[in-house]
């Protein structure tokens, strides 16, 4: 899979904190389901912290603007992360990530209201 070339059919900057694990094409529903799951990469402000990847969230799925007259969703997965020792739970803020990269805001707070 070209990944320059996908990059070009998701929100601005979304391929930066995901990575698609997999897609279908369901030709009875004439969908396209993408398969995005949040990268390993410790959330801003908590670099220096022990923190442990710890799963993650119930997937959400996003309606995405139709390619080629097909629907497509995506099915993201929020990755969990806690701190050791005191059990803290962590994740990304997603209206930071929003200020900080080319991320559009407008996907950020969706992100951010499913928290």
């Amino acid at each position: 899979m070209d990944i320059e070339l996908i990059k070009l059919f998701f929100p601005e900057g979304l391929l930066e904190y995901f990575e698609i694990t997999s897609y279908k094409k369901d030709s009875v529903e004439e969908k396209i389901h993408f398969y995005l799951e949040e990268k390993p990469i410790i959330p801003q402000g908590y670099q220096s912290e022990d923190l442990y990847k710890n799963g993650f969230h119930k997937e959400i799925t996003v309606e995405d603007f139709p390619l080629r007259g097909h629907q497509v969703s995506l099915h993201i997965k929020r990755r969990r992360w806690v701190e050791r020792g005191t059990n803290h739970s962590v994740e990304r803020d997603w209206d930071l990530v929003a200020k900080g990269t080319r991320m559009t805001q407008e996907f950020a707070s969706f992100l951010k209201e499913i928290s």
